[in-house]
């Protein structure tokens, strides 16, 4: 019986680029890859028992996928559509479930749940959630939101994410703000430790032991953190801060607050030593803004790493373990780095504002 001769492989650069993606990506298919690699070795000129021999495959395979792409092209190469059970779901049946999940509640609740869906559908729970996961629809979920009422809104989201995308020469720009009512909890029974398959384990009950406010200022260049700790947060304990920061940044720099609205940031005593003091210079977040200070970012750090599962029976060691943590971080600090310009975040709230008033409508 006469050897069929292998059929010769041609390609164009369309399909030449089309199967060297699908050979080099690691996310297709192992199947599609190994087929991809065939066809190009073919179109190199090799002989199917040299492709087999190289590819690590048997010789039929190597003649079948040829044979394929020279017939059918790139969607030789592609698996075929294979049969399986039908669908039951209409797509006028799933276009009912997201309508009415997106437009109706029920008469008894706030919003569907699967169960509650499917009874008023007529499907299954676990075709309800299909449905949703598949759309994306959490009717569980809520999240909430505020926008900024400040009449200055544009100008000071331009000159805080200003200073930090372009900070000026020969200065130090300081995102400040304080954490105050930090408290000494100390739980009543022992903490006891993780082990194989148990998380840690904590009593809810917990003493109180007083409270501490800290004072921090964080370099956004640097990732370095000056901290002052007070037993208050009043006007006179920011005004030491101040005091503080003024010893801590060599004279020749000048000094870029960047502060909150709080009231204690704009008392006259305040207003007349930043008035005594010229080189530093206040720039205001927006009210209601306080995702515009990255020393927001770095207090998230604090309470995640040291505060939300620590204990502590007296103010005293609270205020230890506050100050031990910020030398640690200061022997390695990691600077937040803005990437959104004012221009993205002023667009992404105005597309916001944009739906809100569409569902008003």
């Amino acid at each position: 019986m006469p050897i069929p001769v292998a059929v010769g492989i041609e390609l164009s650069d369309d399909e030449r680029a089309r199967l060297e993606s699908w050979a080099r990506r690691r996310t297709s298919a192992q199947a599609l890859a190994l087929r991809s690699r065939i066809v190009l070795l073919a179109a190199e000129g090799l002989k199917n028992t040299e492709i087999a021999e190289r590819l690590g495959v048997d010789h039929a395979t190597a003649r079948k996928w040829r044979s394929r792409f020279a017939q059918r092209r790139l969607e030789g190469v592609l698996d075929e559509p294979r049969p399986g059970r039908p669908r039951t779901i209409s797509d006028e049946k799933v276009e009912e479930v997201i309508v009415r999940t997106l437009e109706t509640s029920p008469k008894d609740a706030t919003h569907w749940s699967t169960r509650s869906m499917a009874r008023e559908v007529g499907l299954t729970q676990s075709a309800v959630l299909r449905i949703w996961r598949a759309f994306g629809l959490q009717p569980h979920r809520v999240e909430s939101w505020k926008l900024s009422r400040d009449p200055q809104f544009i100008e000071k989201v331009r000159d805080v994410v200003g200073l930090y995308l372009d900070p000026p020469e020969r200065a130090v720009v300081l995102c400040v703000d304080e954490k105050s009512q930090i408290q000494a909890l100390d739980r009543t029974a022992p903490i006891l430790p993780m082990l194989p398959g148990v998380p840690e384990r904590a009593t809810h009950d917990y003493k109180r032991s007083g409270t501490s406010s800290l004072y921090a200022a964080l370099d956004i260049t640097s990732g370095k953190v000056i901290g002052s700790l007070h037993a208050r947060h009043r006007a006179i304990e920011f005004k030491k801060f101040l005091q503080t920061i003024d010893r801590e940044v060599p004279d020749h720099l000048d000094v870029h607050l960047v502060l909150d609205n709080s009231s204690t940031h704009k008392t006259p005593a305040i207003q007349k030593w930043l008035a005594a003091h010229p080189r530093f210079v206040v720039h205001f977040t927006p009210t209601s803004s306080s995702w515009l200070n990255l020393v927001e970012r770095w207090f998230s750090e604090l309470t995640t790493k040291k505060l939300r599962r620590g204990a502590h029976r007296s103010v005293r060691a609270l205020n230890a373990d506050i100050r031990a943590w910020i030398e640690n971080w200061n022997d390695d600090p990691k600077p937040f780095v803005w990437t959104k310009t004012a221009d993205q975040i002023l667009d992404a709230i105005a597309r916001y504002c944009g739906r809100i008033n569409e569902s008003r409508h």
